[in-house]
């Protein structure tokens, strides 16, 4: 990335961590190159580019205070151990960097290769019946085991179900938050949310200490479909948010799947609705599998272990992880714990060990190269 793509993304989080401005106006301020145009401390340079009086003020007096100030929504972000992804990142998922507007920063705890997965939502009610739970986690663990990742957005119901089942495959599941990264919500679900974040991945468009509020739950559900090849509704009455979900994919040109459910249950109007106007009906993983003739191929080569370098048999996956990184460039000891989520202590040791072996060399600045 060069200096001026480092200053642009500088200038989207700060931006988009401030109150007021919404991503219509980070739109402007990328669409003029602000952080080589203007003079970011001037209200009157922001103006200029289209800000509103009270977003031109916040602008100016965010740029006046140093980026990494110890309480800005990155860095604590990034004390979390969480990853900071613009569009500009190539660690960004190109599904999502394709819909109308993609996140301007996005805040990810856990396994960030998860985003380079295929992937399907999976959404609906939050008080399923006990047909639409054992329907959720049958075709959720299907898909995971078969190494798609299930994508839904840790709600009570349905969403909680996808996410339970899908840790048990090799696709695993990413959990896309309306909270912050840092906040569960609902609350019961803490247990689930932290076995995510170490198995699988947190996913939230909203910085580090933001309140919660209803605006932001439509908001999430874009993620949800915009993140993913399609979208599978299993039971979501009429004007839910689930359907919510189900129209931004259609609008994305994305798939919409349902489960079709008994005609008696209100539970049902939505999934059975979607069939009805052409959601292609689910009831096996197989149904959503043949539609993309390309996935096979790809899941196959996902699941292809990588064949160890010469000379490094016998080391531990964590060393491995460490040195396949380091033989695609330099970095220090905080952006290999940003890119493998290991304990900084365990980390630590796991370095020192690598560099006794002679794999990995410490150079000035504390950077690590592989030899």
């Amino acid at each position: 990335m060069t200096l001026n793509m480092d200053k642009c993304k500088q200038m989207i989080i700060m931006l988009h961590e401030c109150s007021g401005i919404g991503w219509h106006t980070v739109q402007k301020a990328v669409a003029h190159k602000a952080w080589e145009t203007v003079d970011g401390t001037s209200e009157a340079d922001w103006l200029a580019i289209g800000f509103g009086r009270a977003q031109a003020e916040t602008a100016a007096r965010r740029w006046g205070e140093p980026f990494d100030w110890p309480d800005a929504p990155y860095i604590r972000a990034l004390r979390l151990g969480a990853a900071v992804l613009t569009p500009y990142d190539e660690e960004y998922p190109e599904e999502l960097r394709r819909i109308p507007q993609p996140p301007w920063a996005i805040y990810a705890l856990g396994r960030l290769e998860l985003l380079t997965r295929p992937s399907i939502a999976i959404v609906g009610t939050r008080n399923p019946s006990a047909y639409g739970r054992h329907t959720a986690l049958s075709l959720s663990e299907e898909l995971s085991r078969q190494g798609l990742t299930v994508v839904s957005g840790l709600a009570r119901g349905i969403d909680s179900k996808a996410h339970e089942a899908a840790l048990r495959g090799d696709g695993s599941t990413i959990a896309i938050l309306a909270s912050p990264v840092d906040h569960c919500y609902p609350p019961e679900n803490r247990s689930l949310y932290q076995q995510i974040m170490r198995e699988g991945l947190i996913v939230s468009e909203a910085p580090i200490g933001s309140q919660l509020h209803p605006g932001m739950f439509p908001l999430r559900n874009r993620i949800i479909a915009g993140t993913t090849l399609g979208t599978l509704v299993v039971e979501a009455a009429k004007g839910s948010g689930s359907l919510i979900t189900a129209d931004q994919a259609l609008e994305m040109g994305r798939d919409v799947f349902a489960v079709p459910g008994p005609i008696s249950s209100p539970k049902s109007e939505g999934p059975n609705s979607l069939i009805r106007e052409g959601a292609k009906l689910v009831s096996s993983a197989s149904h959503i599998l043949e539609e993309y003739s390309w996935l096979a191929a790809k899941l196959t080569a996902l699941r292809q272990p990588k064949q160890p370098a010469a000379g490094t048999l016998g080391m531990s996956a964590e060393e491995h992880r460490i040195i396949d990184l380091l033989r695609d460039r330099p970095l220090t000891i905080n952006e290999l714990h940003q890119l493998t989520m290991i304990p900084f202590g365990h980390l630590s040791a796991l370095l020192i060990n690598l560099c006794i072996k002679r794999k990995i060399e410490q150079q000035p600045g504390a950077v690590y190269i592989a030899l």
